[in-house]
C-alpha cells in the first residue's frame, strides 16, 4: 500500500510538471496588470507588471476577494475577476549584513480549474502568489522571491546588485529550475531605464513561468499588452471584506483550518501529500506577514522537519535556509 501511495504521489508530480507545459495561446496582444498606486513611492515604483495568458478564460484573470451569503444563508468566499487589486505589505528585516526592507505583492485569482487531462495538482479555489522585492539600505532592489500564497514552488532570484558573496555556495549562473518552469539566474535592473518586473503567470494553474525586467515605455509604446490598471491596497483589507454592511476575513480565524484561506483546500493535494508532509491541509492557501496572530507558519519545504526553518515569516531566517548570506 504504501509503495502504490510513493508511485501515486511521483506521478502526480511528474504528470503536473508536463500539464505546465502545455503550449500557450497564440496571442498578438496580451494582458498586463499594472499597479495603480502614488507615483514616486517605492511600493509603487517597483510593483510588479503582471502578464497573463488566456485571458478569455475568467480563472486567468486577477481579481478581489470577496463574500457573499448563498441561498441557505452561508457565507461564500470568492474572488471576483472584475475587480483586481494587488495586496501590499512593507516589512522590514535584518542580518549581519545589515537591515532591508521587503515589499511584498500578492494577488489572487478565482481558481484553478479541477483537470485531469492536463492534471492539475493544484486545483482549487481563492488562489494565488506573491512576490517579494527585497531592497537593501540603499533602496536598490538586491532580491525578487516568488511564492505560491500556499507556501508552495518559491523561488529567490538574485539581482546585479547583491554581492556574489551573498549567493549560496553551491550557486550556478544557469536558469533555475522551479518544479518544472525555469526562471532566470539573475535579474538587471540597470540595462532598463524605469525598470519594472514583468511577471509572466502560466494559465491555468497560475506558475510564475517567466520573470524579466522590461522599461515601463515598452509596456505602453509597444502595441503588444494591453493594460489593466489594479489598485495598490494593504493585505490587512484581506481581514476586512464586506458582507451584507458587515465585514468578513478572508482567512479562518479558528479551528483546524485557522489561518488559510477559506474555500481553498486542495482535494489532490491532500490525498497525495499530506502524508509525506504531515499536513492534511497541505497546499491550501493561507495568511502571510501574521504569523503571531493565526500561528500558521508559511513553510516553504514539504518535509516536516523543516517547517520552522523554512518559514518565509521569518524572511532572515528563511534566506538562511536556502543558503542565502544576507
Amino acid at each position: 500500500m504504501i509503495a502504490v501511495r510513493v508511485f501515486l504521489i511521483a506521478l502526480a508530480i511528474a504528470v503536473s510538471g508536463c500539464a505546465h507545459h502545455q503550449k500557450l495561446p497564440p496571442e498578438k496582444v496580451h494582458t498586463i496588470y499594472l499597479a495603480d498606486g502614488e507615483e514616486g513611492e517605492a511600493l509603487n515604483r517597483y510593483a510588479p507588471v503582471f502578464l497573463t495568458y488566456d485571458y478569455q478564460r475568467e480563472y486567468n484573470r486577477l481579481g478581489r476577494p470577496a463574500a457573499r451569503f448563498d441561498e441557505k444563508g452561508e457565507e461564500i468566499i470568492y474572488v471576483d475577476a472584475t475587480k483586481p487589486v494587488i495586496f501590499y505589505l512593507k516589512q522590514e528585516f535584518s542580518t549581519e549584513q545589515g537591515k532591508y526592507t521587503n515589499l511584498v505583492y500578492r494577488i489572487h485569482f478565482p481558481k484553478v480549474p479541477f483537470s485531469i487531462i492536463p492534471f492539475y495538482l493544484t486545483s482549487g479555489n481563492n488562489v494565488g502568489v506573491i512576490v517579494v522585492i527585497t531592497l537593501d539600505s540603499q533602496q536598490r532592489p538586491v532580491l525578487v522571491t516568488t511564492v505560491g500564497t500556499c507556501g508552495c514552488y518559491a523561488a529567490i532570484v538574485p539581482t546585479t546588485y547583491l554581492p556574489r558573496d551573498d549567493f549560496p555556495g553551491d550557486w550556478k549562473d544557469r536558469p533555475l529550475d522551479v518544479y518544472g518552469e525555469q526562471l532566470p539566474s539573475i535579474l538587471d535592473y540597470d540595462k532598463k531605464e524605469h525598470p519594472k518586473l514583468l511577471v509572466h503567470l502560466r494559465p491555468g494553474v497560475h506558475r510564475i513561468m517567466d520573470l524579466e525586467i522590461v522599461g515601463a515605455a515598452d509596456l505602453s509604446h509597444s502595441g503588444s499588452f494591453f493594460a489593466i490598471q489594479a489598485p495598490l491596497e494593504p493585505v490587512s483589507n484581506l481581514e476586512r471584506i464586506p458582507l451584507d454592511g458587515e465585514t468578513t476575513s478572508f482567512y479562518y480565524d479558528f479551528g483546524p483550518q485557522k489561518g488559510h484561506v477559506k474555500r481553498s483546500m486542495k482535494f489532490w493535494e491532500t490525498i497525495l501529500l499530506s502524508l509525506i508532509s504531515w499536513d492534511f491541509f497541505v497546499g491550501a492557501d493561507k495568511i502571510y506577514g501574521d504569523n503571531d496572530t493565526y500561528e500558521n507558519p508559511f513553510y516553504t519545504s514539504l518535509k516536516p522537519w523543516n517547517r520552522k526553518a523554512s518559514d518565509m515569516s521569518d524572511f532572515a531566517g528563511f534566506l538562511q535556509f536556502w543558503g542565502w548570506k544576507l
